[in-house]
């Protein structure tokens, strides 16, 4: 316990690079860049719908819970009670287990691109079992680093997003700038509509994925207590974070669509490609091994983050009984172990649908969705939570507070948070038309069943807990409806004392 106490403290720029290295994720742009121009517009729509919500709700609710542990547990717990908030933070785990290969294998592709020869390149960035070694053996290297403590973890996930988010995204866009000052024949039709055709149905399902790429800015709270000054530096670094974000996204995927014609678009190695595209223009190919490097070093620093981020969470909850010990395990340096052991063996099983999905891109895009839709579940609880909160706790300190008076702001940016959310939620059980996912019973029945049996399990758990479960050296504070049960209770025997003796002397 003695090395959790002296954790290392995060600065306001260390947080924000792990936010954008947590949300943004260059694999994404060539799923949103088959809609051209339309495509900012589910960007913006998005950002105003859930980003902008997630940012103010996680930092006032993070800011309120600075001294508590449980990150979106404790937030949902305070509102609905144990259950509901333990379901939160299990979704919040599960889902990042899940998402693990499909960010992976944007990884693998990256490392594909290494090599000089495009067709080469190409066939073997299609390989399954290449895939799924170069997947698996860079998930375990991120699961080593984590074991290794948050200094090592933060040192690398600033460097990594750096290097290979950052900076790729702005070299991205730069080479769009420069190529179309060149005279270079723009893909993407900028005369075209900026608002999608509403009345084609299925054109909305494959951008409801867009939400997911903007999901991750709320996991900050679970570093609140790392951070410096958090009143003041948390929601400092969210905002900073959230600002980089909707750059990267907008200017990213133009630079993308601009290069590479609509039809021609693929999820796993378009980006890949465009950079080469973009590299042959300006006579400069020896630069294509260096950013699939680059990108690789990226996909590794997102993974990381989210390897230390969920898992420390679900962790800090466990040890209040919740988990059963197996599950409390730490290392010399407190990390939690065997959580990240047995994260590692889900992620490994999970790698191997590789053998029965139709393509990698298939694979990636039903797993990407599942991770939606189960992702969903914890904001619609966490959105609804925040404005529960405030007639729950009214009188409680709110450091940051959206709204400086009453609650309508808050239910203002709370509603629309979860309507947004529930409106992605919907339309994330619906295959995309723009992309083959093979059989639609097989997406179906991974997409409910998965779901179903995600969601079952916290309750189950939860329903099987034991009183020798919890640590009896946990740092886990008591909810606040719990301490008020606590006084009640004993001002309770106080009073029914007093009663029963006077009741006594009146029958003697």
């Amino acid at each position: 316990m003695a090395n959790i106490g002296k954790a290392v403290k995060l600065g306001v720029f260390t947080l924000a690079i792990m936010n954008v290295t947590a949300v943004v994720s260059l694999r994404g742009l060539p799923a949103e860049a088959v809609y051209g121009l339309s495509s900012a517009f589910y960007y913006l729509f998005a950002a105003i719908v859930f980003l902008i919500p997630t940012s103010l709700v996680a930092a006032e609710l993070a800011a309120m819970f600075q001294d508590k542990q449980g990150g979106v547990f404790r937030w949902v717990g305070e509102a609905y009670g144990k259950k509901w908030g333990f379901l939160a933070i299990w979704v919040q785990w599960i889902e990042s287990t899940i998402w693990y290969p499909t960010v992976l294998t944007f990884g693998a592709v990256s490392i594909a691109f290494i090599g000089m020869n495009d067709a080469h390149d190409m066939v073997l960035a299609s390989n399954k079992m290449y895939t799924l070694v170069v997947v698996l053996i860079i998930y375990w290297l991120a699961t080593f680093i984590s074991l290794k403590g948050l200094s090592w973890v933060g040192k690398v996930a600033k460097v990594g997003g750096i290097v290979g988010t950052i900076l790729p995204a702005a070299l991205l866009i730069i080479l769009g700038i420069v190529y179309l000052s060149m005279g270079g024949h723009s893909n993407m039709d900028f005369h075209g509509n900026f608002f999608p055709d509403f009345t084609k149905f299925d054109n909305l399902v494959l951008a409801s994925s867009i939400f997911l790429f903007y999901a991750g800015m709320e996991m900050g709270g679970i570093h609140v207590k790392d951070v410096e000054n958090p009143t003041k530096n948390y929601p400092k670094a969210v905002f900073i974070g959230a600002l980089i974000t909707v750059i990267i996204f907008v200017l990213g995927t133009f630079a993308l669509g601009i290069i590479i014609p609509e039809k021609d678009i693929n999820l796993t190695q378009s980006l890949l490609v465009g950079f080469d595209n973009y590299f042959k223009f300006i006579h400069a190919s020896w630069l294509s091994p260096i950013i699939a490097i680059a990108l690789a070093f990226g996909v590794l620093a997102g993974v990381l983050t989210w390897v230390a981020g969920p898992s420390k969470g679900i962790f800090a909850v466990g040890k209040a009984g919740y988990l059963p010990p197996f599950f409390q395990k730490t290392n010399k340096l407190g990390v939690q172990k065997n959580i990240l052991l047995i994260q590692g063996l889900a992620v490994t099983l999970l790698s191997l649908l590789f053998v029965v999905m139709p393509s990698v891109q298939s694979f990636y895009q039903i797993l990407s969705q599942l991770t939606v839709i189960l992702y969903l579940v914890m904001y619609l609880l966490m959105f609804s939570g925040a404005i529960a909160l405030r007639y729950r706790m009214k009188k409680a300190n709110r450091p940051f507070r959206i709204g400086k008076h009453g609650n309508g702001l808050m239910w203002f940016i709370g509603g629309l948070g979860f309507c947004g959310s529930l409106l992605a939620f919907i339309l994330s059980f619906i295959p995309p038309s723009q992309i083959s996912t093979g059989n639609n019973t097989v997406w179906f029945s991974v997409l409910i069943i998965g779901a179903i049996v995600v969601i079952a399990a916290p309750f189950i758990i939860y329903a099987s807990k034991k009183p020798s479960w919890v640590d009896p050296n946990t740092e886990f504070e008591p909810f606040h409806w719990e301490e008020d049960k606590q006084v009640q209770g004993a001002s309770a025997p106080t009073t029914s004392s007093s009663t029963t003796t006077g009741g006594t002397s009146g029958n003697a």
